[in-house]
């Protein structure tokens, strides 16, 4: 399994009339957390897409537990637990800093793409063999 922590704090502008972070913020939390696990193995996102690939978003869930509120700082859990699979199925938990409450948690499931022909294809060598060292533990 790889896991990767990211911290975020929560702006202003993330938030809504009731002063919590709005729920649609957390698939961008998501992002944050994914992007920077894989910049973590080596492999920026942008490496992936000068390869030929794309990885869209194909299902997520969330549950919110807690609300977070400005000026909180956020630490982002990221896991993937299945290297060798057609869908790449990533789970993230939500804490607040200090407290480790948990404030969400969820998932996005995404498939790799031929950035050419946008057929879907298996996960490419550059995302195993950056991955798999973590698998191989």
């Amino acid at each position: 399994m790889l896991t990767h922590f990211t911290e975020i704090r929560v702006r202003y502008a993330d938030t809504d009339k009731m002063q919590f972070v709005y729920n649609g913020k957390y698939l961008e939390y998501f992002e944050v957390g994914r992007t920077e696990l894989l910049r973590s193995t080596g492999l920026a996102y942008s490496e992936v897409e000068k390869h030929g690939y794309q990885l869209p978003l194909i299902e997520t869930g969330i549950q919110y537990k807690q609300p977070a509120v400005y000026d909180d700082i956020l630490k982002i859990k990221t896991s993937v637990s299945k290297l060798h699979s057609p869908k790449v199925h990533i789970e993230y938990v939500v804490t607040r800093n200090g407290t480790n409450e948990v404030i969400a948690e969820g998932f996005t499931t995404h498939i790799f793409i031929r950035t050419d022909t946008k057929k879907a294809v298996r996960p490419p060598k550059i995302y195993l063999d950056a991955l798999a060292p973590y698998f191989n533990k």
